[in-house]
């Protein structure tokens, strides 16, 4: 494959890629500095404008992390998309938050990383399931789901959502002038839909779990 990119410039994207695997976040431009034995920010600063600008970075203005790998800085690395591993969600009753748990990130499988739905969507996370009222849906406790973020659901969708009570996984069910959350073992109750107080944080697009 032929890029534009020097040897030096996949240097940097190699560290930024380590650093986010190794530690969960892309690198400070101090740790570049210090890394690439360079004298001054704007030296880094150099490299990482190069890198956007050829479409193998974005950063985020601002932020002091933020740098995140493109598809095509990926594709020059060799490496499959990253998806964050943000903490555990309730299959059962709500859980307060999503658990801290130590924050990282790991590469999506090959199939799963090519899905349209997952290449359209810059948003996608990874959690664990813990509990047992999603085993009809093929969800057991310990599984890791991979989500997408979303601005629609339809009824049918498993979801993320989260209410006063904490967050939890399940169907989303529209059926008449009804909307509620049903679970997928018939020991738990449906969980009604109030407006304003049950919000989505995303779809569940596959149980990581279950591919082999």
């Amino acid at each position: 494959m032929k890029t534009n990119i020097t040897e030096k410039q996949k240097n940097v994207l190699e560290l930024i890629y380590e650093s986010i695997m190794s530690s969960g976040f892309p690198p400070t431009f101090a740790d570049l500095k210090e890394l690439l034995s360079l004298s001054s920010n704007q030296a880094v600063l150099n490299y990482l404008i190069a890198l956007e600008k050829q479409g193998f970075i974005k950063r985020e203005e601002g932020q002091a992390r933020g740098i995140r790998i493109a598809p095509l800085g990926l594709k020059v690395l060799g490496k499959q998309r990253l998806a964050p591993v943000v903490g555990m969600v309730a299959a059962g009753p709500c859980i307060e938050s999503f658990s801290e748990t130590q924050f990282k990130w790991i590469e999506l499988p090959v199939g799963i990383a090519e899905n349209e739905k997952i290449k359209k969507s810059e948003d996608v996370f990874i959690i664990h399931v813990t509990g047992d009222s999603m085993i009809n849906a093929g969800i057991d406790n310990g599984n890791m789901l991979l989500v997408r973020k979303s601005k629609e659901y339809k009824s049918g969708d498993i979801v993320i959502a989260r209410t006063d009570s904490g967050r939890t996984v399940k169907r989303f069910i529209a059926e008449g002038g009804k909307r509620y959350l049903k679970p997928e073992n018939p020991i738990y109750q449906n969980i009604p839909i109030i407006p304003g107080e049950v919000f989505f944080e995303g779809q569940v697009i596959v149980n990581l779990s279950k591919i082999k």
